[in-house]
């Protein structure tokens, strides 16, 4: 069975309250026989921490003040989480220990590992109760009986056997994160923030497939998103940058948490505990990420130079101090970035061999792709000269360049380094879908759009997509000769397929374009959404959908903070939606739309005078290519009435699409049969324009098909598609033949409506539109 270990951190069961919401990720995400690590609740370890040194310095009253501290901490999640009767048996247990701490410390054998490894114990014996209320198989299982350490190097091969005797397939286990055992069995942990180890550990011996390391951020950044808020969150990151992002203290993932997966095929993910439906970010092999940027700062270091320093002497330094240390090479000699509370044991460790070179240093690192180093460098180097930001000591390599500085990097800095050398170098992987005639014009335009936006952004078209093949190359297709291309390497796809690819490529954005006609295509939007694309469609099904997909789909894009243009689904490249939203979003209120919004229904009123019969114009359309293959479909009026849907809901209104009253362009029972049944009937179709166009003539008006919709001042709203006698003189009467016109009245345009006209049809200028939405995006993403 597929095993995959939860870890929880101490901000995600800092109260009863996250408590319950990780009790709830776990009945969603976790199967029988899935492990569970958990570290020590909110600040309990500080707690626990302050505790021992009250006992060291023997301040008796401290002692007692900080342990009825933790007590009524622990209470209080007793008697929120639990009735009163498993309230009381749990408290009496946890009443027990603590007369245990206060009788060892009476005793002067308090000792200082199993003192804080509490912390944890409670943590998972709270939790696998908790899960028992919901009727979930659970049971807490102290990691000091499956991790054993020998002179401080872990018993691999011992562990893994304990675990695997240990960890069966009948329940879920709850495991103590931070704590292990050596051979006598005395208690010892595994470092500050030792429960990510403890999980990469526990995942490496029961075979895990996957380690989920449950955070109170998204994932991995470009940056301190708390300090930043254009932060990039990474959907992958290799292990080799997260690994140095973890010496140089980056604090989403610590120093050795990686290296139980060396060697191994175990995903690792990034996820938060308080938007579990949030992707996170996965942190993969080397080979299978693009190296990213990241710029991560710190405080309150001491630069030490070191003589002699001998091998593994700086993981042994790591664990006496219990804090990753960075080290590095310079001119020949060593050098250790140490926290400055803890240069003092380190500086008595090192027994003269240490000499402090900078105390009390700030400062940042950038990790880029090593090519860009040297680049990069510079440009930090410039930006904090004109920063006044002093630097006291530098130091790059291949993989990333260290500042050093007198004053800490505050958030409006960090946030000029990270425009300048992070943003810049962001990514769109674009999606293309559907390659008819106007795919086919969009993509030759891409030849040169695509050159233009790069100037600001790295943008890669990676799929071609048809409605059975496709071409996907993650490292981008060359469009000047994509046909070739097409032809050597598209291949047959199913749905799954191309979710599966998507959900593969390594860029901060991605977005899909639907140039197809596709219902079944639209379907998959939530899937999309769901792989974190951004959305631009041609495509009219989507924006028409029924009422309650359509607003859960707005949610989840808004859950995700995902955009979708749709521009050219109503009226091709013209601006009718970003109209509408211009002038709600600076204030006004529109209360009527009217127009004509088909250019194949606009070209067949406006050219119509008497001198031929319908029949005969519909038959010249549609051999001009300007009519559906059936023109019927055009003559229906249901393309306009979906288009009408899509302007109702981009003014807010909550309509489904037969709540627009429909009246065809022809007789109703000549939709019946097929297209020769109608030939054969097309008098019937002459009669019925030819006597609404003499209707039209005799009051002087002229018979045109358009949409209205109207939005009265009690709110009610009333829509039509059909036959409508348009005012001679009137910009509806006068349209020129086969453009879209767009008549809007609003509160600031109520005696003389907003008019937007132009051609409503082309593959040219609904190609143009959909690049249009495209740079939209790109300036958005900036």
């Amino acid at each position: 069975m597929t095993k995959v270990v939860h870890k929880f951190g101490g901000s995600s069961l800092s109260s009863a309250a996250r408590y319950q919401a990780v009790a709830n990720i776990i009945l969603g995400q976790c199967q029988v026989g899935d492990c569970v690590v958990v570290s020590a609740a909110g600040k309990t370890t500080n707690t626990l921490v302050k505790l021992w040194q009250s006992y060291q310095q023997k301040d008796d009253n401290a002692f007692n003040d900080i342990l009825l501290q933790v007590e009524n901490h622990q209470n209080l999640l007793l008697t929120e989480l639990f009735d009163a009767q498993q309230a009381s048996t749990l408290s009496e247990c946890l009443k027990s220990e603590l007369q245990n701490i206060a009788k060892s410390a009476a005793n002067k054998t308090l000792h200082e590992a199993s003192l804080l490894a509490h912390g944890e114990l409670w943590s998972a014996r709270l939790l696998a109760n908790l899960l028992s209320t919901f009727n979930v198989s659970a049971i807490d299982v102290d990691a000091r009986k499956l991790f054993t350490q020998h002179q401080g190097q872990l018993l691999h091969a011992q562990n893994k056997q304990s675990c695997l005797e240990q960890i069966k397939t009948d329940k879920i286990y709850v495991v103590t994160g931070f704590i292990a055992s050596d051979c006598e069995g005395n208690t010892i942990t595994l470092g500050r923030n030792g429960s990510d180890y403890s999980a990469t550990l526990l995942a490496n011996y029961i075979d895990a497939h996957a380690v989920s390391i449950w955070t109170d951020t998204h994932g991995v950044f470009s940056t301190d998103p708390r300090k930043v808020s254009s932060a990039i969150k990474y959907p992958k990151v290799c292990r080799v940058q997260a690994n140095l992002l973890a010496r140089l203290g980056n604090p989403v993932l610590h120093a050795k948490t990686l290296s139980p997966l060396k060697g191994t095929n175990i995903k690792l993910q990034v996820r938060s505990s308080y938007d579990p439906e949030a992707i996170g970010t996965e942190i993969v092999k080397q080979g299978y990420s693009k190296d990213k940027r990241f710029i991560t700062t710190f405080d309150e270091l001491d630069l030490i130079r070191v003589e002699g320093l001998a091998a593994g002497e700086v993981r042994t330094l790591s664990q006496l101090i219990q804090h990753s240390i960075h080290h590095f090479n310079k001119g020949g000699e060593d050098y250790l970035l140490v926290p400055s509370n803890d240069t003092h044991t380190v500086a008595t460790h090192l027994q003269g061999r240490g000499n402090i070179v900078e105390s009390h240093l700030r400062g940042l690192a950038i990790v880029a792709p090593s090519y860009e180093i040297q680049q990069l460098s510079q440009q930090a180097a410039a930006i904090l000269e004109l920063q006044d930001v002093v630097v006291r000591f530098t130091h790059s390599d291949g993989s990333y360049a260290l500042f050093l500085t007198d004053q800490s990097i505050d958030s409006d800095v960090l946030a000029i380094l990270h425009d300048k050398l992070v943003n810049k170098g962001r990514e769109l992987a674009v999606i293309i879908a559907g390659l008819g005639n106007v795919g086919e014009v969009f993509v030759e335009q891409c030849q040169r759009q695509v050159e233009k936006l790069q100037t600001t952004f790295d943008l890669k078209v990676v799929a071609l997509v048809r409605s059975k093949e496709m071409l996907f190359c993650p490292s981008g297709i060359n469009i000047d000769n994509w046909q070739q291309q097409w032809r050597s390497e598209a291949q047959d796809y199913q749905p799954a397929d191309l979710l599966e690819r998507i959900g593969e490529l390594d860029y901060e954005n991605k977005v899909v374009i639907d140039i197809t006609a596709s219902d079944a295509f639209s379907n998959m939007y939530p899937s999309f959404v769901a792989h974190d694309c951004h959305l631009i469609s041609a495509n009219k099904y989507a924006g028409t959908a029924e009422q309650t997909w359509y607003a859960k789909l707005i949610e989840q894009l808004q859950e995700r903070n995902l955009h979708w243009r749709y521009n050219t689904s109503v009226g091709a490249g013209l601006p009718i939606n970003f109209a509408l939203a211009d002038l709600q979003n600076s204030g006004d209120t529109v209360t009527r739309i009217e127009g004509v919004f088909s250019g194949t229904l606009s070209w067949l009123c406006s050219s119509f005078d008497g001198s031929k019969a319908f029949s005969e114009l519909v038959l010249e359309a549609q051999s001009m290519g300007y009519t559906e293959p059936d023109p019927r479909e055009d003559l229906s009026g249901r393309d306009m009435q979906r288009k009408l849907l899509i302007l109702a809901r981009d003014l807010g209104l909550q309509l489904d699409v037969d709540d627009i009253a429909l009246e065809p362009l022809m007789p109703v029972h000549l939709a019946d049969g097929d297209w020769d049944s109608f030939l054969a009937k097309r008098e019937a179709l002459d009669e019925f324009y030819q006597s609404r166009y003499e209707q039209a003539q005799s009051e002087g008006k002229a018979l045109r098909y358009t949409g209205a919709l109207e939005v009265d001042s009690e709110g009610k709203v009333s829509a039509k598609v059909g036959i409508a006698y348009a005012e001679a003189g009137s910009a509806i009467a006068n349209l020129t033949p086969g453009d879209n016109i767009f008549v809007i009245t609003s509160q600031w345009y109520e005696s003389n409506p907003l008019v937007i006209q132009g051609p409503g049809a082309g593959k040219e200028v609904t190609a143009a539109g959909i690049h249009s939405d495209l740079y939209w995006l790109t300036q958005k993403l900036k």
